[in-house]
């Protein structure tokens, strides 16, 4: 099918379990689209059952960008992520593909569509410092710091948010300057067309979906994904990628500080919990047609209105 959108991008958004990837795929039976991940969980390599990313099989025939891009002990910004986002719409145009950004990670679509503050670079003897720190003093130490130097800053981020404390705190470090005072003057990513597109089930359902979904991932050899994992000397609790939904519990479990049956309780609840911020996030989203069933006639509507 032709496409008749003038450059435009794609955002197909939605909570976890809602079918994102289903109708992504769809799409792509109908478009030459180019699919681009949107999640901050399946950048990693070797977390493939816990983040129930698309088997082998299907990224063969439907390739997603930005999946397994990085090891699970590096780091990833928002910013590394516009970059790159960036790159492969532009690709996606030189290519006449149509962009489609598929994914739960509302931040990374944010980051996109509204620009980052013009914040200094990170670099490897900058991000080693924060590890060692996080290892050695604990993510609530530090919130604490962050606390001392940008108040303001702390009061917006989660005491157990490891990521964005480090970053904040190593902002301050190699620029002598909070977070808070060099927000603003935000750079634009794209400036092409976005058309928003928004997965929304009955949140009854999506319960129902999470939960089924993570016992199959048990069923499919989560805890031995995990295990191998915990080989990685690398690797400790406070990581991001650790710290992902499903991850952390089983983490805990392997690490014997939880039984079996807490862990698959407190994952599934932690997922409902992601997709109730997920649905709030979305809730505010203008201009988006919003389906409560995956509906490919619909939506190729929409993309060619």
């Amino acid at each position: 099918m032709p496409i008749q959108t003038n450059k435009t991008v794609i955002f197909l958004m939605g909570p976890t379990a809602s079918g994102k990837t289903d109708l992504a795929i769809k799409l792509s039976q109908q478009f030459k689209t180019r699919l681009i991940s949107v999640d901050s969980a399946l950048i990693y390599k070797g977390m493939n059952i816990g983040t129930a990313k698309p088997d082998k099989a299907t990224l063969k025939k439907y390739p997603h960008h930005l999946i397994d891009i990085c090891n699970p002990e590096d780091s990833y910004s928002a910013f590394d992520f516009t970059r790159d986002a960036n790159a492969q719409i532009k690709t996606a145009f030189a290519n006449n593909e149509l962009p489609i950004l598929v994914g739960g990670t509302s931040f990374y679509f944010h980051a996109l569509e509204y620009g980052l503050s013009k914040l200094p670079e990170s670099n490897a003897e900058s991000k080693e410092k924060f590890n060692q720190l996080l290892k050695s003093k604990g993510t609530i130490a530090l919130h604490q710091d962050l606390k001392k130097i940008d108040p303001q800053a702390a009061n917006r981020i989660h005491p157990n948010d490891t990521q964005r404390i480090t970053r904040a705190l190593e902002v301050f470090d190699i620029s002598g300057k909070t977070l808070s005072e060099l927000q603003g003057n935000k750079k634009f990513i794209i400036n092409y067309p976005i058309k928003k597109i928004i997965l929304m089930p009955e949140r009854s359902e999506l319960h129902q979906r999470i939960e089924k979904r993570f016992l199959s991932i048990i069923e499919r050899g989560f805890l031995d994904e995990v295990k191998t994992l915990k080989q990685n000397t690398n690797l400790h609790a406070n990581l991001p990628a650790i710290r992902c939904v499903g991850y952390r519990q089983a983490w805990q479990y392997l690490n014997g500080e939880i039984g079996k049956a807490e862990m698959i309780e407190r994952a599934i609840i932690a997922a409902r919990q992601l997709c109730k911020r997920q649905s709030t996030w979305l809730k505010n989203e203008k201009g988006a047609l919003t389906l409560k069933n995956r509906s490919p006639t619909e939506t190729i509507t929409f993309i060619n209105s």
